[in-house]
């Protein structure tokens, strides 16, 4: 899963069928890796957004 979700992250157009059969093979439910792809996908837009505008980070986050 976290393979899976590293590569959609970095190299998304990289990611095949081949990476979701693996994740079957692992177990996960098709709804399971939707909702990988969407929570990954989800955190990624989130971040741009915020990086885009220029949201500063929260104090509280360490370097």
């Amino acid at each position: 899963m976290l393979e899976y979700a590293t590569k959609l992250t970095l190299l998304p157009s990289k990611v095949t069928s081949r990476d979701v059969d693996q994740l079957r093979r692992a177990g996960f439910s098709d709804r399971d890796v939707l909702d990988i792809a969407e929570v990954t996908a989800y955190y990624a837009y989130a971040n741009r957004i915020a990086d885009g505008l220029g949201v500063p980070v929260e104090t509280w986050v360490e370097d």
